[in-house]
């Protein structure tokens, strides 16, 4: 059945050919470009415009009519000021994931739907499909491209009506039919930073909004090493940036102590402390029935990792939904604020939920 499905067109060569396929198949096509920054208009540096000119030159190429919305105040309100939060907090958060749920797959929705939208469609690289009566979330065919990582927290009521029609292509594939199709964008190189904000310098752009709060730097033997400027500026198994010298193999982000504000190091990429067996989450969050514990499948605790095998039990705060992982193989660099997310066998996105930090 032909429907009027409303894509959203950010400038790069995926949704535009996202965009072409839902045409070939015949369905009518409205583009929607969001911008979703502001704050560096004034100084000159405003990353969607460029985005916005491409969008524009591919909407006028597969000949569909082009919106542009400004979703500004709510991404500040709902997306930025969690990262903020979770920054100042110590954690390392995702906000591509939390965009996805407030913005993208909410706020673009209901607007699509205010343009007559019967069906909404990215450019991401995973897939939907109907199984028993229920629409289930699928990694994207392409391994080295899968998307639905960021998308296990959008609400599963949705489902029904997103489509991805690239999630059986690989980004080659993409590329090869961008310029059969004379797009302008087939060479454009895939967008990469904060969701929305684009590639800058990390520190110098959280300083604008965060104080920092240096602290020490000790080694996992309690060795002290300095100081570190703040903790929101480091991840775990970190290297670079460290200001920790001398001989010997590099030294890596092992921990961040919230209790006493200290960075923990150790040398070496193969160092136990950079390793763990298991973790603990907060609530979970699922795209369909909530896993029956214990629970044996795949997880990814970061994007573009290869699945691992994990053993899902109730954790701390179990009343709260709050689970342990225990990983068939020990994970290097666990990072609190990031995703365990959860896979099924045949590649169905069940949920997921944020890494807490280890108990003190």
């Amino acid at each position: 059945m032909k429907r009027h499905i409303v894509v959203a067109l950010s400038g790069g060569v995926d949704s535009a050919v996202a965009a072409a396929l839902l045409l070939e198949q015949g369905h009518r096509v409205t583009g929607l470009f969001m911008k979703n920054w502001e704050d560096d208009d004034r100084d000159g540096f405003c990353p969607s415009a460029e985005d916005y000119q491409s969008a524009r030159e591919a909407a006028l190429h597969l000949e569909i009519p082009l919106h542009a919305v400004n979703f500004a105040q709510p991404y500040r309100e709902r997306v930025f000021a969690r990262f903020l939060a979770d920054c100042k907090a110590g954690l390392t958060p995702n906000p591509d994931i939390l965009c996805n749920r407030e913005i993208k797959f909410d706020v673009f929705w209901r607007h699509a739907q205010g343009l007559g939208a019967e069906l909404m469609a990215t450019g991401h690289y995973a897939r939907v499909a109907r199984c028993h009566d229920e629409w289930r979330l699928y990694a994207g065919r392409d391994p080295d491209k899968d998307q639905s990582y960021f998308l296990h927290t959008i609400d599963p009521a949705i489902l029904p009506f997103v489509r991805f029609p690239i999630g059986d292509l690989t980004k080659a594939r993409v590329r090869e039919r961008a310029r059969a199709l004379g797009l302008a964008n087939a060479e454009r190189g895939s967008s990469s930073g904060i969701c929305f904000i684009g590639e800058r310098r990390f520190a110098p752009f959280l300083k604008r909004y965060l104080k920092p709060v240096p602290g020490p730097v000790y080694t996992v033997d309690g060795e002290p090493k300095g100081r570190h400027e703040g903790l929101m500026f480091y991840t775990i198994g970190q290297r670079q940036g460290l200001g920790v010298g001398g001989p010997g193999a590099a030294w890596y982000v092992a921990d961040k102590r919230l209790a006493d504000n200290a960075l923990i190091i150790a040398q070496g990429d193969d160092h136990p402390s950079l390793y763990r067996s298991s973790c603990r989450t907060g609530p979970g969050q699922w795209l369909g029935p909530p896993l029956a514990l214990p629970w044996h499948g795949f997880t990814k605790i970061r994007y573009r990792q290869a699945l691992q095998e994990v053993r899902v039990d109730a954790g701390e705060g179990a009343a709260l939904g709050g689970l342990t992982l225990t990983f068939v193989k020990p994970q290097r660099a666990v990072t609190p604020g990031q995703s365990a997310v959860f896979y099924d066998a045949e590649g169905v996105c069940l949920g997921g939920a944020v890494i807490a930090p280890a108990a003190a």
